[in-house]
């Protein structure tokens, strides 16, 4: 069976995820046993009816507890081999042009392969998806080819550059993100790299969030050394990793439904606020004035062992809960804003303790191993409640860890982290076939 209908199949999205099932197919082993997948199964003759249950019971977008290192992953070639080429290393600091146009956000930067941003541009969608209450792919992908250039430019500019041909190497996002949004970046990047002939890096999204972590970015400049723990947290993902290398992870859990970024953008959309520019900016600051113990809401999966998320009840049981208020109080859509600022702030309270929960018992788990690091990336990193909290947390173990988030405009999507993890693979001898790259959504 084709590894791309099982990771259809089975709900999965990210690019580990979808090598891990491009394995089980390759093996003829069902990623699943449900009865259509047993019909399927028989259909095609490509899978017995019968076997482990891989998939029920685990953790969206993740086989948990799996091991997907660098040979095994779609974008790190099983020999690591300079594809593309390398940069010129008898230069002190190579550069690298970073591309990400895999949501919302057309995001470009240039950066010094010691951590220095040189130039950086981000061309926002706040304007164009707001009216329609979220991001609307094609409406996306339109602004994107709108943009893209001239966000080019302007990166380039601000780091003093006239042209790519000043630039030592390219890379871009080629997944996971809106199929059509990341074709606009991955077809500029090769059109640029061939035309100019420079080095290509195709960068996974998930693990630039991650390895934007180990830049020199900040001062005073902590550095994170192999292994670490993990959470990323955004609007899609939600997930659990333990670091061991540039694409070699061990995915400790992941959300069983919807990612924090999501369970926002849907209170926010509840409580009436504006989501063009993600609702969790919008929960976030009415949180600030309301009582986070005025609306009693249950800390999801609270009796539960294990390191996944969910936020689907969570979700339902705010929803519920705003409802008999407005019945009550009769009441429409039109809320008194102490009324939304006290769901805000109730909501958010209640998703933050989940979060410590589950990420204490992946804290406890990496102790166990050595690991005392811990990195917080991803667009809901950017919350002051949950770094603060996070921080509460980090300072409660028996075990001193040491917490590294990155600055909040580098936690939403952004060309930095797309060219960081480029040099992060550029520095062991990775590149990328050009021509024969794809995008993987």
């Amino acid at each position: 069976m084709n590894f791309r209908v099982l990771a259809l199949l089975s709900g999965m999205k990210s690019l580990w995820n979808i090598s891990a099932l491009k394995t089980l197919a390759s093996n003829n082993i069902p990623a699943m046993c449900t009865s259509a997948d047993r019909e399927f199964s028989a259909q095609t003759r490509s899978m017995p009816p019968r076997g482990p249950r891989f998939n029920i019971g685990k953790a969206k977008s993740v086989d948990r507890g799996e091991e997907f290192k660098a040979e095994k992953s779609v974008l790190f070639p099983k020999i690591r081999k300079p594809l593309s080429g390398l940069p010129d290393i008898s230069k002190p600091h190579f550069t690298v042009l970073g591309i990400e146009t895999s949501c919302d956000d057309t995001g470009v930067a240039v950066l010094s392969s010691d951590g220095k941003i040189l130039g950086e541009s981000l061309a926002s969608q706040q304007s164009v998806h707001e009216s329609w209450g979220g991001v609307v792919p094609g409406l996306a992908m339109e602004a994107h080819r709108e943009k893209i250039d001239e966000t080019i430019r302007l990166a380039l500019n601000e780091a003093g550059m006239t042209s790519v041909a000043e630039i030592d190497a390219i890379a871009v996002t080629v997944g996971p993100g809106l199929e059509i949004c990341l074709r606009v970046g991955c077809e500029k990047a090769k059109k640029l790299a061939i035309e100019y002939e420079k080095p290509f890096v195709a960068v996974h999204h998930l693990e630039a969030h991650v390895m934007l972590a180990r830049a020199p970015i900040t001062e005073p400049f902590v550095p994170v050394n192999f292994p670490f723990l993990s959470l990323l947290i955004s609007g899609g993902h939600c997930q659990l990793l333990l670091c061991k290398g540039v694409g070699d992870f061990v995915v400790l859990g992941g959300t069983l439904d919807d990612a924090l970024g999501e369970a926002f953008d849907k209170v926010a959309r509840l409580l009436g606020l504006p989501v063009g520019g993600g609702g969790g900016p919008q929960v976030e600051n009415r949180a600030k004035m309301g009582d986070p113990d005025s609306i009693k809401l249950p800390v999801p999966m609270a009796h539960k062992q294990g390191m996944n998320f969910s936020f689907a009840g969570l979700k339902n049981s705010f929803r519920m809960s705003l409802d008999n208020y407005k019945m009550e109080n009769g009441v429409g859509d039109a809320l008194p804003d102490e009324v939304v600022n006290n769901f805000a702030a109730s909501f958010q309270r209640v998703a933050i303790s989940h979060l410590e929960q589950r990420l204490g018992r992946a804290m406890e788990h990496c102790s166990s191993l050595g690991v005392d690091t811990l990195a917080v990336v991803g667009g809901v990193a950017a919350n002051a409640e949950v770094r603060k909290r996070i921080e509460g947390l980090c300072e409660s173990q028996d075990r001193k860890w040491k917490l590294v988030i990155p600055p909040p405009r580098l936690c939403t999507d952004n060309g930095v982290m797309i060219a960081w993890s480029a040099i992060e693979k550029l520095k062991l001898g990775i590149s990328n076939e050009i021509s024969t790259q794809e995008v993987y959504p």
